[in-house]
C-alpha cells in the first residue's frame, strides 16, 4: 500500500487497527472514531485511557 511515507504507514496502520477491533466489538467504525477523538480533544484524562477501548465505547443515544 503507498502511504507517501513511513510514517504515514505507521499511521494507517493504527487507524486500520483501531477500525478493525471496532468491528470486531460490533461496534460502527465512524461513530467509534469520531466519539473517541472528540473525547480525546476535549481532554480526556491520559490515565483513563482504557475508557475509550472500542470494547467499551458506549454510543450515545
Amino acid at each position: 500500500m503507498f502511504a507517501g511515507h513511513d510514517e504515514g504507514g505507521k499511521a494507517w496502520g493504527r487507524i486500520a487497527s483501531l477500525i478493525e477491533t471496532a468491528k470486531i466489538n460490533n461496534v460502527e467504525p465512524f461513530a467509534y472514531l469520531k466519539a473517541t477523538l472528540e473525547a480525546i480533544a476535549a481532554g480526556h484524562p491520559q490515565h483513563r485511557i482504557d475508557e475509550l477501548l472500542p470494547w467499551n465505547f458506549q454510543p450515545s443515544s
